[in-house]
């Protein structure tokens, strides 16, 4: 049975969120099912038409009493369009599509999906994304957030599926061609022979790059040759946060030891030629992307001991977890895996494949049951 979906999310810009609703609508394309996108649009949506999937252009994450009028407009596509699926990713989308279905005969009522990106405010504007049909949550980590802070949650419609990767995009034991190579060692010669250590983040502080300054502090003192190298770069609104890093590193005399290479297209080569990368949020986060980028390459991974970067190391690579904000534990494990090899199991189970077909299983599941 092909399925019409629609997908709803405020705008098709950069981002995780982004990311898995583009890997979904193609999933559906390739599937034989309809896919439909509602958003404000972005420098996503020429991709996402490409793939087969139809746009549809609305202010619906605009945070405004007047986004709220969309109700009536989406119930009627959805009823126009025969929608079997109505699944939403953001909290004023999730009240606008709620609004819709509330007006709606039950016979032509689609599923409501919700996914649960990351863990909200704890209010009832965000208990929103818990009144779906069904609810998507992207790791343990978020199904126990959501069980612990919104009362009166069924956990059985709480299904977690993961973020995944595409493992031919990350393959392991992955060597940069020649020519990148040729093009890292003329302009960063300062790492020749060093131990190379990465922290993937945009920088602002609960990333942990201030904690990266003292763990590269800490290994040059124990005499490891190592250089540090802080990937990613700031929102405008961080423009003193990068300053303020950059006058700790002056302060701790690691002006030789760290490089603030900034925003990267090319993250995929630098955490291959990394000996460890780090992953040092301050606090838990829903997902370990990057870590599980690193891990899939087959580079060690160093991560604080929370959230969801925890689950993808617990499943690839324990020993590179560590009590979270302890500079010296990770520190000693950085030190440790400098001395021993590291054995990464290639048995990674958090893949873009299996996540769209958890996702489309969950639609196919949710309208069987929807069936007299």
């Amino acid at each position: 049975m092909a399925l019409t979906v629609v997908q709803v999310l405020p705008a098709l810009e950069v981002g995780g969120v982004e990311r898995g609703t583009l890997e979904i609508a193609s999933g559906l394309i390739k599937a034989g099912h309809r896919s439909i996108v509602i958003s404000e649009g972005g420098r996503l949506v020429d991709r996402l038409v490409s793939k087969g999937s139809q746009h549809i252009n609305w202010p619906i994450g605009k945070k405004s009493l007047l986004t709220f009028l969309l109700a009536t407009k989406l119930r009627n596509l959805l009823i126009k369009e025969s929608v079997d699926i109505l699944h939403v990713r953001s909290r004023m989308p999730a009240w606008v599509c709620y609004l819709a279905l509330k007006g709606m005969k039950k016979h032509q009522r689609p599923k409501f999906i919700c996914t649960v990106h990351g863990p909200y405010s704890v209010n009832a504007y965000s208990k929103i994304m818990t009144k779906g049909d069904d609810v998507i949550v992207i790791s343990q980590f978020i199904k126990d957030y959501v069980l612990n802070n919104y009362k009166g949650v069924d956990e059985d419609k709480l299904t977690i599926i993961h973020r995944g990767i595409d493992a031919e995009e990350f393959p392991f034991d992955y060597v940069p061609d020649d020519n990148w190579k040729k093009d890292w060692a003329i302009n960063h010669s300062d790492l020749k022979n060093k131990f190379v250590i990465t922290l993937p983040a945009r920088i602002t502080r609960w990333k942990g790059q201030e904690d990266f300054l003292l763990i590269v502090d800490a290994l040059k003192q124990s005499g490891l040759p190592v250089h540090g190298l802080i990937a990613g770069g700031p929102h405008a609104k961080r423009i003193k946060f990068l300053e303020s890093l950059k006058r700790q590193v002056a302060e701790f005399n690691l002006e030789n030891d760290i490089s603030f290479i900034g925003h990267r297209d090319d993250l995929k080569e630098i955490m291959a030629i990394s000996d460890v990368v780090l992953s040092l949020a301050k606090e838990p986060e829903a997902f370990g992307r990057t870590a599980l980028e690193s891990l899939s390459l087959g580079t060690p991974v160093v991560a604080y001991d929370h959230g969801g970067a925890s689950e993808v190391l617990k499943s690839l690579f324990p020993s590179g977890l560590t009590p979270p904000n302890d500079i010296a534990a990770a520190s000693a494990k950085i030190l440790s895996l400098h001395k021993t090899s590291s054995t990464i199991s290639k048995d990674n189970p958090f893949t873009r494949q299996a996540m769209i077909a958890k996702t489309i299983g969950l639609y196919e599941k949710s309208i069987a049951k929807k069936q007299p």
